[in-house]
């Protein structure tokens, strides 16, 4: 493949880091390992209040990105909204995703939109015509899930094709002794619910451990929901860790915990996978339920506490069931590859 100059496209919300952000990292990685230049051009992000979104989006379409200091720019490779309103003949979107409050979370308390103020429906109506203009002019169009394709074609009738990201973790992952913790290693936001699993921990006949790694604007809420229900020293939250310490609590967990509202993709199920864990999520948890298969890889339950209680005294039983769902879950994510990533993005 010709080396090409490469810009990678993003939006950031500054002092805060999740996925988006690594899959930013790896793929920069991996196509200057590959040979291209490569660069990250991001510009920070104002999604609160609702009326300033659209001057985010219009920060991206005024952006001349075509060539710097004499020299072209091949290729942009556009992520998360607004990203993909940048002008570039040569522009290809791998959606993380779009803005989730206009679209599937439009109507939930985890949208700040209200349907009764004018200027809020404005502002959605703007988005829906941005997100249709910006990736129709695109050479071509991934996304990280099949359910962000979904999505993509439920609300504005484009058509994409999925493409997986590695985990960032993915060359240091490695399968331990089967302990008897679950693990919890999702941003402490609501939409990761993990009030969910504090509840379900609640109802367990067993005292099996929680530990909880990362941090979040959610924290102190949870912090203070396990004191009410008494969970003690076995709720464990241990805030942010490095990533050699996220590496060993995988590979020592019984399971993991993942059941996020609707998931884009959901970089814990793979890493889980990857650390031979079984996974633990709701039948709700949208592209977490692409990898786990019920009673194979992992347990799928109602979103309720009681359900949940069950899947987890379920493993916390038995390990043996715990490895034997956590080596099945391997093969999957062994698959998802840097090589096909770069392969797909990089226009020929």
């Amino acid at each position: 493949m010709t080396a090409r100059r490469i810009l990678i496209c993003t939006a950031q919300v500054p002092f805060v880091r999740g996925g988006a952000e690594y899959l930013v990292e790896g793929l920069r990685d991996a196509l200057r390992e590959r040979g291209h230049t490569v660069d990250v051009v991001a510009l920070p992000y104002q999604w609160s209040p609702v009326e300033r979104i659209p001057e985010s989006a219009l920060a991206w379409r005024m952006l001349d990105i075509t060539q710097f200091n004499n020299q072209p720019v091949d290729q942009v490779i556009c992520t998360k909204f607004p990203s993909y309103l940048v002008r570039h003949p040569h522009k290809v979107v791998w959606l993380v995703h779009q803005h989730r409050q206009a679209y599937d979370w439009y109507g939930t308390p985890l949208s700040d939109f209200n349907n009764n103020i004018p200027e809020h429906r404005q502002v959605r109506d703007a988005i829906f015509r941005m997100d249709r203009s910006g990736m129709g002019e695109c050479h071509a169009r991934y996304t990280i899930s099949r359910n962000v394709s979904a999505r993509l074609r439920r609300f504005n009738n484009i058509e994409s094709e999925a493409l997986y990201p590695p985990s960032r973790y993915a060359t240091q992952l490695r399968a331990g002794p089967y302990g008897d913790y679950i693990l919890s290693s999702s941003r402490m936001d609501r939409a990761k619910r993990l009030d969910l699993l504090l509840e379900a921990a609640a109802r367990m006949r067993s005292s099996t451990p929680l530990l909880l790694a990362g941090a979040g604007p959610d924290r102190e809420r949870l912090e203070k929901l396990a004191a009410k229900l008494g969970l003690g020293e076995r709720a464990r939250f241990l805030g942010f860790v490095s990533d050699a310490e996220l590496v060993d609590l995988y590979a020592g967990a019984r399971a993991v915990y993942y059941a996020p509202v609707d998931e884009d993709y959901g970089f814990a199920t793979v890493e889980a996978f990857g650390a031979a864990r079984p996974v633990v999520t709701t039948h709700d948890a949208g592209g977490v339920l692409e990898f786990v298969e019920d009673g194979v890889s992992g347990l799928i339950c109602a979103p309720e506490a009681a359900a949940l209680a069950r899947a987890l005294d379920t493993l916390a039983a038995d390990p043996a069931m715990a490895e034997r769902m956590g080596r099945a879950g391997r093969p999957m994510v062994d698959e998802i590859t840097w090589d096909k990533v770069v392969e797909a993005l990089v226009i020929p």
